[in-house]
């Protein structure tokens, strides 16, 4: 026997389905929530300091101003004069 709905109609079968959906989708996005709030956060104080020392410490050698030329063997430095091109 069908049940009756509050509002006097029959249930659709469709609905159910949707509502399943509805439930499903619910279920992934309280999921990735728990997902995301389990990782571990950083302070941006510290976050900041972390920075700050990385960009302190390790050379870049993209700003020679404050690095200067890098002392070794650079594939794409300038060539001196005349052609080094290989022909097969």
């Amino acid at each position: 026997m069908l049940s009756v709905s509050a509002n006097g109609n029959l249930p659709t079968p469709g609905l159910n389905v949707m509502s399943e959906h509805k439930l499903k989708k619910m279920m992934e996005q309280n999921n990735y929530l728990k997902h995301q709030l389990d990782q571990q956060r950083v302070p941006i104080s510290q976050a900041s300091q972390m920075l700050i020392k990385y960009v302190t410490t390790t050379r870049d050698y993209l700003v020679p101003s404050v690095w200067g030329s890098p002392n070794t063997n650079d594939l794409f430095a300038a060539k001196g004069a005349g052609c080094e091109c290989n022909v097969m």
